[in-house]
């Protein structure tokens, strides 16, 4: 359960950021209590989950992700020509309510080197981690491309992330297949594409993707680690819709689809700092904020679910990219579609992108002529430094 503690210094951030999502009118009251009832729902399911852990079929889940995340590091550092030593770490199941002190990255901490078997250092993987819902920001857009490489040729200069995101039910500790997961985050110096509002229009699609889970509950993407802006830690934004389907285009609807699972990935500031010290991300001007001063990474995290992935270095040096993982436990019956930290920015159509009128409220029915195929509008000229976004 979270400390009094930890809600009573929550509620003083909170106070200072009840405006900072514009067209969101929630009262620090109005989080105070989510921050209480996600963590009632989060002691629930962690229940669920102690109870189906250790089962054969959790156990063997377990062996299948060790085994494919270490052939998929290998793999990626051949194609990337790496010949250095990775800089390997483990991490062990700490006592999350501490989350921001745990070290995900063990490099210096524990006796891992160039010998050590991928494998072994895989095996740290946490059993299952419960994840509550929290607000997806005023910049979800519908209707992406489906797509594992979300990097586009313009505007996605920085460090290069290859994510894995496994989706587990909380109940059967077993993976949930054909799960829709949209991914989206800001650029090196904290700009979005897909929307308006000072980011990079409603036809730009850079850093933002679809895919479905496959059998073992798996999608996996291709990004580069986020900026930062002014008012909130540095962040990847995901959501899952259960019940997508594939179009005769290629495309995966979502509309009226249930919404199982609305999620923010934080980092480790000791890692955020380590990637901006590299261009271009030395070049944003933007105010930061720590992990302790953001108001969604308090909500995020509590003693079932930690909200930062694992990760290991592909190389010896940050700039030969990162692979991450996180194992996420939901309800596959869950619907948050018509809860108030549900929004819809903006969606995408054959003839390019469209603002939602109803931005800040539910999901609600598609729009008329949205069917998620990709649009026909250039990319935004520029740096793709653009303006600050407002608290996302």
């Amino acid at each position: 359960m979270v400390a009094i503690s930890k809600i009573t210094s929550a509620v003083a951030v909170l106070a200072g950021y009840v405006t900072a999502h514009p067209g969101e009118s929630h009262s620090e009251h109005h989080m105070k209590r989510e921050i209480i009832a996600r963590d009632n729902a989060a002691q629930l399911g962690a229940r669920s989950l102690s109870s189906c852990s250790s089962s054969a079929a959790s156990n063997a889940l377990k062996a299948r992700s060790i085994k494919r995340r270490a052939e998929q590091v290998k793999s990626l550092r051949r194609k990337r020509g790496i010949q250095a030593a990775p800089r390997k770490n483990k991490r062990t199941l700490e006592d999350l309510q501490a989350w921001e002190a745990i070290n995900h990255n063990r490099t210096g901490s524990v006796s891992y080197d160039m010998f050590t078997p991928l494998e072994e250092v895989f095996s740290a993987n946490t059993s299952c981690i419960l994840a509550p819902y929290i607000t997806d920001g005023p910049y979800y857009v519908v209707g992406e491309n489906m797509r594992s490489n979300v990097k586009e040729a313009e505007f996605c200069d920085g460090i290069d992330m290859f994510l894995e995101v496994q989706y587990i039910d909380v109940n059967t500790c077993e993976p949930i297949p054909s799960v829709a997961i949209d991914i989206w985050n800001c650029n090196a110096t904290g700009v979005y594409s897909g929307v308006e509002s000072g980011q990079g229009g409603l036809n730009s699609t850079f850093l933002r993707g679809i895919q479905l889970t496959d059998s073992e509950g798996v999608a996996t993407f291709e990004t580069i680690f986020p900026g930062h802006y002014d008012g909130r830690a540095i962040h990847t934004h995901l959501l899952a819709h259960t019940n997508a389907s594939v179009q005769p285009n290629g495309t995966i609807s979502v509309w009226d689809a249930p919404v199982a699972h609305i999620g923010q990935l934080f980092y480790p500031d000791d890692l955020r700092a380590e990637v901006e010290a590299t261009y271009p991300y030395n070049t944003n001007t933007q105010a930061l904020t720590t992990n302790d001063e953001d108001m969604w990474s308090i909500l995020q995290a509590d003693a079932s679910f930690d909200p930062i992935p694992q990760f290991v270095y592909l190389g010896d040096s940050i700039e030969d990219g990162l692979f991450a993982w996180i194992q996420i436990g939901i309800n596959s019956s869950a619907d948050y579609t018509d809860d108030s930290y549900y929004s819809i920015a903006a969606y995408l159509a054959e003839d390019g992108g469209h603002a939602n009128a109803n931005s800040f409220t539910g999901g609600g029915g598609a729009p008329s002529g949205g069917n998620g195929t990709a649009p026909t509008g250039a990319i935004p000229t520029g740096s793709g430094a653009g303006s600050a976004p407002t608290s996302v």
